[in-house]
């Protein structure tokens, strides 16, 4: 088939974009053509919390991005979906994530959709439909967004649930698959060489965007509960950082909390998740998280709270722990982790259970 991906890319930088990046190749694989129109504007710049929304990485191999949108211009709306019209598509497969995304991305489907001679099928990849951050239009802007599309692809079942309340369209279900496109693992000494970490202490890793519904506050107060464990905090804060900071003040966690507030650019993920025993996930809100499938490809246990599609992903007392929304619980299951010695048998299961994530299972819930 001849598909469309309309969704962030390089040289914008972020999850959402680099999984995108990656099922272009994967569909190309299977012998589909495939483009992605991206946004030359995906946020104005007063909406934006981090440093800057572009990357220093490479160009993906072997895909071909058209850097059109612009998510703020209904004249380039329009612009885009008669290009889009253009390409002659069979399939258009759109990435949504957030409401305020709806009005520009609902038109370009309309417009590419009513003047095109020929017809292609809209399928949309939800990441989130209300945002774990809610704003004034949020329900609006997803209902106009989901009017435009023939159907839904979600990553995780509370995701789906969620469409359900707005139309009764089909939605199916496929996990998200591993993020293998972060290179091999490196020795664990190396990495912590790298990272100025103590060769052979325990130590947990909390990584990506930080913001208040990821709960790193709950996993400094649950260090106050584990002495003995390091961990890692690898992400740019969304969110002002004063906080933590005083978390990590009043438990004078200073020597053992590592903080590297700088976006991860991608060929420095195997360096972070190489140095860790476990990844831990302390959300108190969630869908489905790109976090877990990197750890899968790492092969890295996990810790994850009992939220949103995370139980979906790691399997308690398998691949991890599954536990309660409290500083206590994610403080219990590293301690079990650590002084049970559960390192080396979930390890292995770890690398058994990824088998469930291949980019098979989302192409043909996509083009099936």
């Amino acid at each position: 088939m001849k598909i469309v991906l309309l969704s962030p890319a390089h040289p914008l930088r972020g999850g959402i974009a680099a999984s995108s990046e990656r099922l272009a190749q994967e569909l190309q694989a299977q012998g589909h053509e495939v483009v992605i129109y991206s946004f030359s504007l995906q946020y104005p710049a007063f909406l934006f919390p981090g440093k800057t929304q572009f990357t220093d990485d490479e160009v993906p191999y072997g895909v071909t991005i058209k850097t059109r949108l612009n998510s703020i211009n209904p004249f380039n709306w329009i612009r885009t979906g008669f290009q889009i019209k253009n390409e002659k598509p069979d399939l258009v497969v759109t990435r949504f994530w957030l409401p305020f995304m709806g009005p520009s991305l609902g038109t370009v489907l309309r417009v590419a959709r009513w003047f095109g001679k020929k017809k292609f099928k809209s399928t949309a990849l939800v990441d989130n439909i209300i945002p774990h951050e809610k704003r004034p239009g949020d329900t609006l802007f997803a209902r106009y967004f989901i009017g435009a599309c023939d159907d839904f692809v979600v990553m995780s079942r509370s995701v789906g649930e969620q469409i359900g309340t707005f139309t009764q369209k089909t939605v199916r279900f496929a996990p998200h698959p591993i993020y293998d496109n972060y290179g091999d693992a490196v020795p664990k000494q190396t990495a912590r060489q790298q990272l100025g970490l103590p060769e052979n202490a325990p130590v947990v890793l909390f990584f990506g965007f930080i913001r208040a519904y990821k709960g790193l506050d709950l996993l400094l107060e649950a260090m106050a509960l584990i002495p003995y464990v390091h961990c890692v905090v690898a992400g740019e804060p969304y969110d002002d950082w004063a906080p933590y900071q005083s978390i990590i003040n009043k438990h004078g966690l200073h020597d053992r909390v590592h903080v590297f507030t700088d976006f991860i650019p991608a060929e420095q993920v195997k360096v972070y998740f190489s140095a860790a025993d476990l990844v831990v996930q302390p959300y108190r809100t969630a869908t489905q998280s790109g976090i877990s499938q990197i750890a899968y490809h790492f092969n890295k246990p996990m810790v994850v709270t009992n939220v949103g599609g995370l139980p979906e992903i790691v399997k308690h007392g398998v691949a991890g722990y599954v536990v309660e929304v409290t500083a206590d619980a994610i403080a219990g299951a590293v301690n079990d982790f650590f002084e049970n010695g559960k390192m080396a048998v979930m390890g292995k299961a770890v690398e058994v259970e990824k088998g469930r994530f291949g980019w098979e299972n989302l192409t043909k819930m996509l083009t099936g």
